[in-house]
C-alpha cells in the first residue's frame, strides 16, 4: 500500500470493532444442564492447571496471544504507515521532534476523541514532514482522559509507552483503528494488540506500566497543566516560540492542514 493510499485509509471513519451480545438461551432439561456444568468443571479445572504448569501460579495482565516485543507481524490496519510516517525522527518521552526546535506544538488529546482522530490522521501527517522532521517544530502530548472512563486507561498507555519514546507510534495506532467512543473497544484487549503494533515496543512494559509511579505521577501533573491551560475540549493545541508562552490554536486551523502550516511558519 502506498503512502497516499495509507493516509486515504486512516482518514476514513473506522467503525468499531463488534460488539459480541448475548442472545436469548432456549430451555434445556435439567439433565443436559447437570452433564454440561460438569463437563465446564473438568475443562475450567485443566485449562487451571496448565496455566498453573506455565506461569508458575503468578497473575499478569499480560495475556500471551499477542508477541511480548511489537513488529509489524499481524499488527493493526495502518501500523506500517504510522511506522513510516515517524522513522527517524526522535522522540523524548511525550516530545515528537528535536528538542532545539524553535516552535512548540502543545496538544491536548484524549485517544477515543473523534475530533483528535480528525487531527492526528488528516493534518498532522502532513505537518510533521515539513515542519517536525526538518527541525523547525517539535510537538508535546498531553492525554487527558476527557471523553469518558476508557480513555484512562488508554492515556496511561500512552504514558507508559513515552518511556520507550514510542508514545506517538502507540497514539496514531490507536488513532487509525478508533472505535465509536465510549463503546467498550478501547479496553486492555485492544491496548496490547496496539502495543504489539509498534515494532520494538516492549507490551508487557506498556501494560504493567499503566499503574507505575512514573505514569501516576505524569497524569497528575497533565491534569495540573490542563487546568492551569483552561482545557475544555479535546483536541486542543498551544503553539508559540519555544521557551515563551503559547497561545490556543483556533478550532478553524486545528482542521485545517494549510492554516496551521501558516501558524507555524510566522513564528519564523
Amino acid at each position: 500500500m502506498s503512502g497516499k493510499q495509507a493516509r486515504r485509509r486512516r482518514q476514513q471513519a473506522a467503525a468499531p470493532p463488534p460488539v459480541v451480545r448475548k442472545g436469548e438461551r432456549r430451555r434445556a432439561s435439567t439433565k443436559v444442564l447437570v452433564v454440561a456444568a460438569v463437563i465446564g468443571l473438568v475443562i475450567v479445572a485443566v485449562a487451571v492447571g496448565i496455566a498453573a504448569l506455565a506461569f508458575g501460579g503468578k497473575s499478569s495482565s499480560f495475556s500471551g496471544t499477542v508477541p511480548t516485543r511489537g513488529s509489524l507481524t499481524n499488527a493493526l490496519p495502518d501500523a506500517d504507515a504510522v511506522q513510516r510516517e515517524f522513522a527517524g525522527i526522535p522522540q523524548h518521552g511525550l516530545v515528537l521532534g528535536s528538542p532545539k526546535a524553535p516552535v512548540t506544538i502543545v496538544e491536548y488529546i484524549d485517544l477515543q476523541c473523534p475530533g483528535c482522530r480528525a487531527f492526528e490522521t488528516a493534518v498532522l501527517p502532513t505537518i510533521v514532514p515539513e515542519f517536525v522532521r526538518s527541525g523547525k517544530l517539535k510537538i508535546e502530548a498531553r492525554p487527558i482522559a476527557f471523553i469518558g472512563p476508557d480513555s484512562i486507561p488508554a492515556r496511561k498507555a500512552m504514558i507508559a509507552a513515552s518511556e520507550q519514546n514510542r508514545a506517538f507510534n502507540f497514539a496514531q495506532i490507536v488513532y487509525a483503528n478508533q472505535g465509536t467512543e465510549n463503546t467498550g473497544w478501547l479496553n486492555q484487549n485492544f491496548i496490547e494488540r496496539a502495543a504489539a503494533s509498534v515494532p520494538g515496543m516492549d507490551v508487557r512494559k506498556v501494560l504493567d506500566g499503566q499503574n507505575s509511579s512514573f505514569v501516576t505521577k505524569a497524569t497528575k501533573t497533565i491534569d495540573r497543566q490542563a487546568t492551569s491551560d483552561r482545557v475544555s475540549a479535546t483536541p486542543t493545541l498551544l503553539l508559540g516560540k519555544t521557551g515563551s508562552k503559547l497561545t490556543a490554536v483556533s478550532s478553524a486551523a486545528t482542521f485545517d492542514a494549510a492554516k496551521l502550516a501558516a501558524a507555524i511558519r510566522s513564528l519564523g
